[in-house]
C-alpha cells in the first residue's frame, strides 16, 4: 500500500495510508463540485415562486447570503470540535448535512423549503476548513502550500464538471443536479466511513473546547488580533466581499445581460475551474521558485481586478467575448490567490491551532460571503448589471496596501 510520510513539530514521523488523502481529496473536489453543480439552476429553481424580475435576482443572492449566514455561525464551533474530537467525525458530519441538504433544496415545492435547504447545508458547510485542518495535519508546513495549490486544482476539476454536469442535468429537470450531488456526497460518506483514517493524533487534542470558541463573533475579534494575521485577514475580507457577490448573482447576470440557459451558463462556470487546473499544475510551481506566498498573493488580486473591468465592460455594451475574456482572467488571480494565502495562514500556527485558525479563516470568508451576495444584489438591482464587477475592483484596490504595508515581501 502506497504511505505518505509527513512530519509533525516534534519531528515525529507519521505516516498516513493513501485513504486519508483519497477521502480528503474526493472531498475537497465535492466542494467544488457543490459550489456550482447547482448554480446554473437556481434562478429557473427560485422562478416559478417569483412574479417580479428585480425580486428574483434578490431572492438569488439572499439564498447564496442565507448559506453564508449558516455557515459564518457554525465554522468556529465545526472548528473547535474538530481540535477536540479529530477531524474524522465532524467531515462526515458535514457530508451528510450536505446531502441532506441537496435533498431538501431539490424536492423544494415553496420558496422556504429552498430556504430550509440552503440552511441546513450552511450549518455544516464548514466542512472546507476542517479538510484544510487535515491536510495540515499530515503536510509539513513546507510543503503546504504545494498541497494547498494541488486542493485547488481538485477543487478546479469539482468547478470544471460540476457546472456543466448540472446544466446538462437540468435537461431532465431542474432539481436532478441536486439529487445527483446529493448521491455522489453520500457515497463519499460510506467511503470515509470504512476507510478514513484519523490526522489528528490524540495527544495534539484539545483538553476541553470553551464556549468562547464557539462565539463567531468572538472567534473574529481573536483571530484579527494576531497582529501576524489581521492584515492577511482584512485584505482577504476585501476580496471575498466582491467575489461573493459574483458567485450569487452570476447566473441571473448571465440571464439577463446575454439571455443564457443552464447548460450555457454552467459552461461560463467552468472557466474558474479549468483556470485552477491550469494553474496549478503550470503556473503555481513556477510561481513558487521565483515568489513568495505573499507576492503570489498580491498577483491574484491585480488579475482580480482587470478581470472585474472586463466583465463590468461587458454588461455595459451587451458583448459577452469580453465577459468570457474577463472570467478567464478573474479565474486566474482567484486560483493562485487561495493556496497561497492558506499557505500563509497555516503556517502561521501549531499543529493543534490549525482547526481554530482554519475554522477563524472560514468564519472571515463567510461573513464576507453573507455580506457580498446582499449587498451585490441590492446595487445590481439599483445601479445596473455592471455595478457589482466595479465595486469588486474598488474593494480589491483597497485590500492590496492592506496586505502590503508593514510587511517585506520576500522571496
Amino acid at each position: 500500500m502506497f504511505k505518505f510520510k509527513s512530519y509533525s513539530k516534534h519531528n515525529k514521523e507519521q505516516i498516513v495510508d493513501k485513504n486519508a488523502l483519497i477521502f480528503g481529496l474526493i472531498s475537497v473536489f465535492l466542494c467544488g463540485l457543490g459550489l456550482t453543480i447547482v448554480a446554473p439552476v437556481i434562478p429557473f429553481l427560485v422562478q416559478p415562486y417569483i412574479s417580479n424580475a428585480k425580486d428574483q435576482a434578490v431572492v438569488v443572492t439572499l439564498l447564496t447570503s442565507v448559506y453564508a449566514v449558516c455557515m459564518f455561525f457554525a465554522a468556529p464551533g465545526l472548528g473547535a470540535l474538530s481540535d477536540k474530537y479529530g477531524r474524522r467525525p465532524v467531515l462526515l458530519v458535514c457530508l451528510l448535512g450536505s446531502t441532506i441538504g441537496y435533498l431538501v433544496f431539490g424536492i423544494g415545492g415553496a420558496l422556504w423549503v429552498l430556504f430550509v435547504g440552503r440552511i441546513i447545508d450552511g450549518i455544516t458547510g464548514g466542512n472546507i476548513s476542517t479538510i484544510f485542518a487535515y491536510f495540515a495535519d499530515i503536510i509539513p508546513k513546507e510543503q503546504r502550500t504545494k498541497y494547498f495549490g494541488w486542493m485547488s486544482a481538485v477543487v478546479g476539476v469539482g468547478t470544471v464538471i460540476g457546472p456543466t454536469i448540472g446544466g446538462l442535468l437540468a435537461k431532465f429537470g431542474y432539481s436532478v443536479p441536486l439529487y445527483f450531488g446529493a448521491i455522489i456526497t453520500f457515497l463519499n460518506i460510506i467511503y470515509g466511513f470504512f476507510f478514513m483514517p484519523e490526522s489528528l493524533d490524540r495527544n495534539n487534542r484539545l483538553k476541553e473546547i470553551e464556549f468562547i470558541r464557539l462565539n463567531p463573533f468572538t472567534q473574529l475579534a481573536d483571530i484579527l488580533s494576531i497582529k501576524s494575521l489581521n492584515r492577511l485577514l482584512i485584505s482577504a475580507f476585501l476580496l471575498w466581499i466582491p467575489n461573493g457577490s459574483l458567485q450569487a448573482i452570476f447566473s441571473q447576470f448571465t440571464i439577463d445581460a446575454f439571455s443564457f440557459q443552464p447548460a450555457l451558463i454552467g459552461l461560463m462556470f467552468s472557466i474558474m475551474g479549468i483556470q485552477d487546473i491550469i494553474s496549478q499544475g503550470l503556473i503555481m510551481p513556477k510561481l513558487l521558485t521565483k515568489l513568495s506566498d505573499k507576492q503570489i498573493s498580491i498577483l491574484g488580486m491585480i488579475s482580480e481586478i482587470i478581470g472585474y473591468s472586463f466583465i463590468g465592460a461587458s454588461a455595459l455594451g451587451s458583448f459577452y467575448p469580453l465577459f468570457i475574456a474577463g472570467m478567464f482572467i478573474f479565474g486566474f488571480g482567484d486560483s493562485i490567490f487561495g493556496p497561497s494565502f492558506n499557505g500563509m495562514l497555516s503556517k502561521s500556527v501549531d499543529s493543534n491551532e490549525q482547526g481554530r485558525i482554519q475554522g477563524g479563516s472560514q468564519s472571515v470568508q463567510s461573513l464576507a460571503r453573507m455580506l457580498g451576495p446582499i449587498i451585490g444584489g441590492q446595487i445590481y438591482v439599483s445601479f445596473g448589471h455592471a455595478a457589482p464587477a466595479f465595486m469588486g475592483m474598488i474593494l480589491i484596490a483597497a485590500a492590496i496596501p492592506v496586505l502590503y504595508k508593514g510587511t517585506q515581501l520576500n522571496k
